[in-house]
């Protein structure tokens, strides 16, 4: 299918049923129900786990493939979001111009960035990228939102305003962001039983998206180019000698991630019209290598679930506080409930970041594959055969190459 072979049209179908069934699989508790605060199935947070979905993949054709630690890409995701607010500024609420924009002008960025800091490797690559995030941050903050010359707001971030130009803005046309007149705010609710299912245009245009951002993905995975990555990654220092030229396949890779990054940061602006500095944040680089990791470094859906994993935490499971948690452990006497609240209190709320850091070890530990290889083993446990009553299994038998 599409020029991919059984596994990966397999893979593929996987992510579109996912992606697009999401509304459903996100929302297993009735609304009314004490457990429906771990419902996910909003349009807010569809969309972020879309959105950063791409952002991982992206990052994951760099440090995937080439081995290449970035962390600076929170500078693209960055210069994507004031592109795209530039273009509602300038032409008017249609989405496809800024999102275009935003994916040529991080991919002249990524150029730039990666011409100079790939002649480096290792440490000292990913020291160079995040200086140069750490620069971007710092000019956008400050420098570029003098009065004079004010492209970024500075720290009051970057929007549009009843007195921008928009040239090409219609009559008629929805002052929001919009994909030719349907408002990425729209949204239908189907109500059945007790579950609230809620489908949103802008959802399903950035899960559109990332659906496609996937499969290519896979194509350069399997192209020569993405067997050339990988054998960068294994010995470039052999590849040199044999006089090989590695350097414009790593600016390529960085150049696509790059590209990736800024389609990212587009969407985060075309559901929410505004761009502020704290996207290009080394916290936002670090946020990437987290889901990567999680994930499954190298693999092809790792990032999307690592995304997924990382953004389920920050957006649910913070907002658990201790009145939750008492209603959880009322049937118990009091001196055990305000006990077990006290054990789980720095936990939950604002303590996430600390549940997160604790599974992240678990999952370095005991799942070096990321999540993936955690289902790849629970795959391998039902793929089994049965056992003979001496303990040998029976289903296959294959000799030893």
């Amino acid at each position: 299918m599409l020029g991919l072979n059984t596994k990966d049209s397999r893979l593929l179908m996987i992510v579109i049923g996912l992606s697009l069934l999401a509304p459903f699989l996100l929302n297993p508790f009735p609304t009314g129900s004490a457990l429906a605060q771990f419902n996910a199935g909003y349009p807010d947070l569809m969309q972020r786990f879309v959105i950063f979905g791409i952002f991982a993949i992206g990052f994951n054709i760099l440090f995937g493939l080439t081995g290449y630690l970035s962390f600076g890409h929170a500078a693209f995701l960055g210069v994507g979001s004031y592109s795209c607010v530039w273009m509602f500024k300038l032409l008017g609420y249609n989405v496809i111009p800024g999102i275009l924009l935003s994916m040529i002008m991080s991919a002249i960025f990524a150029v730039a960035i990666g011409y100079v800091s790939l002649r480096r490797s290792g440490i000292y690559f990913s020291i160079l990228t995040l200086a140069f995030a750490q620069m971007s941050f710092a000019i956008a903050y400050s420098v570029l939102s003098n009065p004079s010359f004010n492209l970024t707001n500075g720290e009051t971030g970057l929007q549009v305003y009843s007195n921008d130009p928009q040239w090409f803005h219609t009559a008629g046309a929805p002052d929001v962001p919009h994909l030719f007149g349907l408002p990425m705010r729209a949204t239908e609710t189907l109500t059945l039983g007790g579950w609230d299912f809620q489908f949103n245009v802008g959802y399903y245009l950035c899960a559109i998206i990332m659906i496609v951002a996937f499969y290519m993905a896979i194509r350069i995975f399997r192209s020569p180019f993405g067997l050339m990555l990988r054998a960068v990654k294994s010995n470039q220092q052999r590849m040199n000698y044999t006089g090989l030229n590695t350097r414009p396949y790593t600016l390529a890779a960085f150049v696509i991630s790059g590209m990736y990054a800024g389609l990212a940061g587009g969407l985060l602006s075309a559901m929410d019209p505004l761009a502020g500095a704290e996207r290009m944040q080394w916290t936002a680089s670090g946020e990437v290598v987290l889901m990567t990791i999680l994930g499954g470094t190298g693999t092809l859906i790792g990032p999307v679930l690592g995304a997924g994993f990382i953004k389920y935490f920050e957006n649910i499971f913070s907002k658990i506080n201790d009145n939750i948690l008492h209603q959880w452990f009322s049937i118990l006497p009091d001196g055990i409930e305000d006990f077990l609240v006290f054990i789980v209190h720095p936990f939950i709320g604002k303590g996430w970041h600390l549940t997160l850091g604790l599974l992240f070890m678990a999952v370095v530990i005991f799942l070096p594959g990321g999540l993936v290889e955690g289902g790849q083993r629970i795959g391998a446990m039902f793929r089994r055969g049965p056992k003979d009553p001496s303990g040998a299994a029976t289903a296959e038998a294959t000799p030893a190459e």
